[in-house]
C-alpha cells in the first residue's frame, strides 16, 4: 500500500498494469461521482481495466485470492470521471489566433485536416476529456471520427468516445458555410435530415442564428430559421431517434430554437430569464460556450480590437455569466462545452478554460465538474456508461493530488488519467501546439 502526495501517475500506472488481469482495489481520500452533489470522502474504489465493479463496500470474495486490503491507499488523491467536450469542432485547429491563419487552415484538403483531428485524440486524453460531442463540419473529418469510436463501443479503447452531426444545416447564402451544408440542396426538410443521417450523423445541427456583431455588440441578422423550420427540423430528426442541436444567439434565434423543441441550445448569448424559465420547463439544455468570446477580449490587440469593442464584448461576457448564475438558481440543465477549434480556443485547454469561465460566472465547482461528466452524460445520451463513477461505467477516471472542488483551474494542474487500462499522464503544460 501507498500514499500519494502530489503526483499519483506512477502508482495509477502500476493499477493499470494490475487491471488487465485482475479487478484492483485502491482506496481514495475524495470520490466526485460526477451525479451527486457532494463527494465521497475516504472511499473504496473497485475496477479493472473495462469497468468500475464497485464504489464504497467492497466484497472481498471478488478480488484476487486471499487480498484483504487495497492495492493502493491514495489519501490525499481526488478522483473524478473523466470529462466531456460537448460542444468542439473536430476538424479545426484552435490555437492560432488570427483570422487569416484561419482562412489558410480551410484551404488544407479534408484529408490533412482529418490527419490532424486523429493527433489530436491523445492530446484530448491527456487533459482529461474521455468523449467529445463534434460540432459539425461539412468535410466529413467528425464523421470519420465517430466512425473510428463507434467501432470502440464495449471495447477497451484507444482514444476517446466522439459523434457528429456531420454538416451543420443552415440557408445558402447566410452563416456557416465553412461547416454546414444549405437545406436548399435538398427537396424538403425531411430529405435533409435523412441525408444526414445516411452519411452518419449521431444527431443534427441546425444553424438557428447568425453570429455576435462585436463592433456593435448584438447579433445584428434575424434568425435564419423561424420556429416551424425548427420545429421541422426537430420532428425530422426525432423520427430517425436523433436529438438536435442549435447554434442560436440573440433573442430572436435563441426564441425559435425554444419553441422549435430542439435538445441543446448552444452558446445562447443575450438569452433572457423568461426563455431560461422555458428551457427549464421543458428541460431544454443549455450549453453557454464562453471560451471564444472571453478569447477575443483576452487577445483583442491581436485580434485588432479597439477600446469601443472590447467595451461591447466585456459587456456580453458579464451579461452571459449573470444569465449563467440565474440558470443555476433556476434550475436549468447546463452542459459544459468550449467551442473548441474556434480562433485561439484549443481543444483540450480551452475546454478546462471553459470551466474556469463557469466557476467565476458563479457555478459551484461541483456544479461545474457535473456540468462536465454526469449531467452531460446524461444529456447526451452516449451509447456507452461514461461521465460518471458507479458500478458498470466504463473505468475512466481522474486522479488529481490537487483538490478540484477548490478550485476547477486546479484540473490544469499534473493529474493521473486511468483510461480502460493505461495511465496517462494529464498535460497541465498549457502547450497548445496542434490543439
Amino acid at each position: 500500500m501507498t500514499d500519494v502526495t502530489s503526483n499519483p501517475m506512477a502508482e495509477i500506472a502500476r493499477l493499470a498494469a494490475l487491471s488487465k488481469t485482475r479487478l484492483v482495489w485502491a482506496r481514495v481520500g475524495q470520490l466526485i461521482d460526477g451525479v451527486s452533489d457532494r463527494p465521497l470522502r475516504n472511499v473504496d474504489l473497485v475496477f479493472d481495466a473495462k469497468k468500475i465493479d464497485s464504489v464504497g463496500a467492497v466484497d472481498v470474495s471478488r478480488l484476487a485470492p486471499g487480498q484483504k486490503a487495497p492495492d493502493a491507499v491514495l489519501a490525499n488523491c481526488t478522483v473524478l470521471p473523466m470529462l466531456i467536450e460537448a460542444h468542439a469542432h473536430a476538424f479545426l485547429e484552435g490555437a492560432p489566433v488570427g483570422f487569416a491563419q484561419r482562412e489558410a487552415y480551410l484551404k488544407n484538403p479534408a484529408s490533412e485536416m482529418l490527419v490532424r483531428a486523429r493527433a489530436r485524440r491523445s492530446k484530448l486524453l491527456e487533459h482529461g476529456i474521455g468523449a467529445m460531442r463534434d460540432a459539425g463540419d461539412k468535410h466529413g473529418v467528425g464523421l470519420a471520427l465517430a466512425a473510428d469510436a463507434k467501432t470502440q463501443i464495449g471495447k477497451l479503447a484507444n482514444a476517446p468516445y466522439i459523434d457528429s452531426p456531420g454538416a451543420a444545416i443552415h440557408h445558402r447564402g447566410r452563416y456557416g458555410a465553412f461547416m454546414g451544408q444549405p437545406i436548399e440542396d435538398h427537396a424538403s426538410v425531411e430529405d435533409c435530415v435523412a441525408a444526414r443521417v445516411n452519411e452518419g450523423a449521431d444527431r443534427i445541427k441546425l444553424l438557428v442564428s447568425g453570429i455576435i456583431n462585436f463592433k456593435v455588440g448584438q447579433v445584428t441578422t434575424p434568425p435564419q430559421m423561424p420556429v416551424e423550420e425548427v420545429a421541422a427540423i426537430v420532428a425530422a430528426a426525432k423520427s430517425h431517434g436523433r436529438q438536435t442541436f442549435a447554434h442560436a444567439s440573440g433573442h430572436d434565434g435563441v426564441e425559435n430554437s425554444i419553441e422549435g423543441g430542439v435538445n441543446t441550445v448552444e452558446h445562447g448569448f443575450f438569452i433572457t430569464s423568461d426563455q431560461l424559465a422555458k428551457m427549464r420547463d421543458r428541460r431544454i439544455a443549455w450549453v453557454p460556450t464562453f471560451a471564444p468570446v472571453q478569447l477575443q477580449i483576452d487577445r483583442a490587440a491581436e485580434l485588432g480590437w479597439d477600446e469601443t469593442v472590447v467595451a461591447n464584448l466585456k459587456k456580453i461576457i458579464d451579461s452571459h455569466r449573470r444569465m449563467l448564475a440565474k440558470a443555476q438558481e433556476m434550475g436549468v440543465i447546463v452542459v459544459a462545452g468550449s467551442d473548441a477549434g474556434s480562433c485561439g480556443v484549443p481543444h483540450g485547454i480551452g475546454f478546462l478554460s471553459e470551466l474556469e469561465q463557469m466557476e467565476s460566472a458563479g457555478m459551484s465547482p461541483m456544479n461545474v465538474i457535473r456540468s462536465a461528466s454526469g449531467t452531460s452524460a446524461a444529456t447526451l445520451d452516449f451509447p456507452d456508461s461514461i461521465g460518471k463513477l458507479a458500478p458498470g461505467s466504463r473505468a475512466r477516471m481522474i486522479f488529481t493530488a490537487h483538490d478540484p472542488l477548490k478550485t476547477v483551474a486546479n484540473l490544469q494542474k499534473p493529474m493521473a488519467i486511468f483510461f480502460d487500462g493505461e495511465a496517462i499522464a494529464g498535460r497541465g503544460d498549457g502547450d497548445a501546439r496542434g490543439l
